[in-house]
């Protein structure tokens, strides 16, 4: 399982979520075919890690939403070329 983070080229904003294949997931966002992205591709990928399993997995994705994670994602994205 993967925790993943995709940056807006368009509009800056961060989508954090959550896939057995980030390849695919990746695609899929690029594509359109996330409504909750959508309007905001192009996307590049930010950060991914691996987890354990899906109980890890929904942890760490909703400790990159909080405040602190948020920033954390920040400081991760200024050191991505």
């Amino acid at each position: 399982m993967f925790v993943y983070v995709l940056k807006s080229i368009r509009h800056g904003r961060f989508y954090t979520g959550l896939t057995e294949d980030v390849d695919r997931r990746f695609t899929e966002h690029n594509n359109g075919w996330v409504s909750k992205t959508k309007f905001y591709k192009p996307f590049r990928l930010v950060y991914v890690e691996i987890v354990s399993d899906r109980v890890e997995a929904r942890k760490l994705e909703k400790y990159f939403k909080s405040g602190r994670g948020r920033e954390i994602i920040k400081e991760i994205e200024s050191l991505v070329i």
